[in-house]
């Protein structure tokens, strides 16, 4: 029995190691192709014979990275910071707060998560530019500002929260907000992290937004200037890769950073309905 169950185990993790590897191949190749010399052909070998960093010194240099990972850097913690605090106050009110029509509202927050942003476009870039923000900042932070599934994620772990704290809180003096800040928020930090890492991944991977409401080459991200890439360095597939390597960094960092709160976050929020 014991050597059965040692059999299934590693016979279940040798299963695992193949698709963690198959689905890091991908990264393993871009990393691969962009330490490689131009004339680097995959079909020869699946390692080159010298390695070089040049590729990452002239995608830098021409794509301009620096004013793109702070315009990107800029939208991203905008619109996280904004997401965060709309999220905590409308999350804790759907949680914990009785008033008529509150079942109604989260079914309306819920049904936006069904609504493409593609399929809003032209009403957001209508309003935009009748408040003259299109190619501003603005354009890029407000139409994400506020996000029904970053409510309905604090929601949730809310909700597994006892209740018995915050009746303790009011009767010691403390009002709503101070209960919300001193003791509802500290303890939904996995969630705030989890809503923190999707939305400034999302927000820095987007293209959509720069792409439909932004023209002006001092505002471009990071993923304009991988587009931009792509359609001039099509034949030279070292600088691309290097390109995209760049742009993947923070993003990585900011995972290996804050994985274990991410995991915890996304256990929890499902915890009680």
């Amino acid at each position: 029995m014991i050597r059965s169950n040692h059999l299934i185990s590693l016979i279940l993790n040798l299963v695992l190691g193949l698709i963690a590897i198959a689905l890091l191949f991908p990264l393993i190749f871009v990393l691969i192709t962009a330490f490689a010399p131009a004339t680097f052909n995959p079909s020869e070998g699946l390692l080159p014979k010298t390695w070089t960093l040049d590729n990452f010194q002239k995608a830098w240099q021409q794509g301009e990275f620096l004013l793109a990972f702070f315009n990107s850097a800029l939208v991203a913690i905008a619109v996280t910071g904004c997401q965060l605090f709309t999220s905590a106050l409308a999350g804790y009110a759907l949680a914990r707060l009785n008033f008529r029509g509150r079942n109604g509202v989260l079914l309306i927050v819920l049904a936006t998560l069904i609504i493409p942003f593609q399929l809003l476009v032209i009403p957001i870039f209508l309003v935009l530019k009748w408040g003259h923000l299109v190619n501003t900042y603005g354009a890029l932070i407000l139409p994400t500002a506020a996000n029904g599934f970053g409510i309905f994620l604090i929601r949730q772990y809310i909700q597994t929260i006892p209740i018995e704290l915050e009746e303790a809180a009011t009767l010691d003096g403390a009002n709503r907000l101070q209960v919300l800040g001193y003791i509802i928020l500290p303890l939904t930090s996995p969630a705030l992290v989890t809503l923190f890492i999707f939305t400034f991944i999302g927000e820095w991977n987007d293209l959509f937004k720069p792409l439909i409401f932004i023209t002006r080459p001092e505002l471009k991200t990071v993923q304009l200037v991988l587009a931009g890439f792509q359609e001039q360095f099509t034949a030279d597939w070292s600088l691309l890769m290097a390109a995209v390597a760049i742009a993947t960094i923070p993003v990585m960092i900011l995972f290996a950073i804050a994985q274990q709160q991410l995991i915890r976050g996304v256990a929890a929020t499902g915890m009680k309905n």
